[in-house]
């Protein structure tokens, strides 16, 4: 990270969004007036405080002016359809027509804004190009735009890209691409479900660094989500060693790695020996379950593990995942105060120890 201290303590990027919030960013409601810009400011104004007051060195906006962590993309692009999944009624993006640029910046914007609020380092998230292509393209919906999966998700690497630009030419301290795709391959579960996983998982890893290729001077990580979204939106908890795709990890052409290690379904901690000394190491050591308040004590012993197989100033703290997996999951922010509150609590004593 950019901060020179042992141990910092980050947050992953999504906050929960109070009601207001929702309601600002909701397909019902045009995000336009004044009014609404007036209060979506003051909204993270609080949620960067919040973020400050329990001492994290590492803030994001809370992705607050998103709609969702992966429709973002629809902010960037034109050729998306908004709608509700038939399944659940949650949001649903889907790409109807070839991408055209919409509106490079959206996210670049939430920086400089961030930027007028606070000191700390900042965190800008993307999400992986594979990851929007498993989520977004639909075989009936979309092949007459794009005949196949991998042609749509070849396609929003420039989109991206050019975000990463504007994003350095900002100066974030820290850009990090969301791919929790590309982790689901531990499951064998998951695995089974395709004809040749490797190959798959190979070209989630060659489109993450098409993403970022020739980005030499901004900080880059890779954002490896396991289980904590879907276990909070009721979903399939898909668990296995990291072993299956070290391969792939090993090739991410990223300097940090964030990676979920919160339960023993994650595996253990030992193939973190396995990756390059290079490579920092965000340790996902904070649950995000709702209900669940991991202590100082639990956090501090979690670090301490993985300390068995990597250097302490290659490890940074953060939680497990982010703090809103979807619209559809309830999580109260006051909860996510008292984690982050622990988390900087164990980050300050593994320093106290280990400085």
């Amino acid at each position: 990270m950019a901060t020179s201290q042992l141990f910092p303590a980050s947050i992953i990027g999504s906050l929960p969004r109070p009601a207001f919030v929702k309601d600002l960013i909701s397909e019902d409601h045009q995000f336009s007036t004044d009014d609404d810009e007036r209060w979506m400011a003051a909204a993270i104004r609080s949620v960067v405080a919040l973020q400050e007051a329990a001492g994290l060195d590492v803030v994001s906006d809370g992705e607050w002016r998103r709609k969702s962590y992966i429709g973002v993309i629809a902010e960037l692009a034109h050729g998306f359809e908004l709608s509700r999944n038939p399944v659940d009624g949650r949001p649903w993006t889907i790409v109807k027509d070839r991408l055209s640029p919409k509106q490079p910046g959206f996210i670049a914007r939430e920086v400089a804004f961030l930027k007028k609020l606070t000191n700390r380092d900042i965190k800008a998230t993307l999400p992986a190009p594979a990851l929007l292509g498993e989520r977004m393209w639909d075989a009936d919906a979309s092949s007459h735009a794009y005949p196949t999966r991998e042609a749509f998700v070849q396609d929003c690497v420039p989109i991206l890209r050019r975000e990463i630009e504007l994003l350095r030419d900002e100066g974030v301290a820290i850009i990090q691409v969301d791919d929790p795709h590309l982790c689901l391959f531990v499951s064998d579960q998951v695995r089974a479900g395709y004809a040749n996983p490797d190959q798959a998982a190979d070209f989630a890893v060659d489109m993450d660094n098409d993403l970022v290729r020739g980005f030499d001077d901004v900080r880059l990580a890779v954002h490896l989500c396991r289980r904590a979204g879907a276990r909070a939106r009721g979903e399939a908890d898909h668990q296995g060693s990291y072993a299956p795709i070290m391969g792939q990890l090993r090739k991410l052409a990223v300097g940090h790695l964030t990676m979920e290690f919160t339960s023993p379904g994650s595996g253990e901690m030992s193939v973190l020996r396995e990756l390059p000394e290079n490579i920092e190491i965000g340790l996902g050591c904070v649950s995000t379950f709702p209900g669940e308040i991991d202590s100082v004590d639990t956090i501090v012993a979690r670090v301490e593990q993985a300390l068995q197989y990597v250097a302490p100033e290659r490890i940074t703290l953060n939680p497990e995942c982010g703090f809103a997996p979807g619209s559809g999951a309830v999580v109260s922010i006051d909860e996510v105060y008292t984690k982050l509150q622990n988390e900087v609590a164990a980050a300050r004593r593994l320093r106290e120890k280990y400085s």
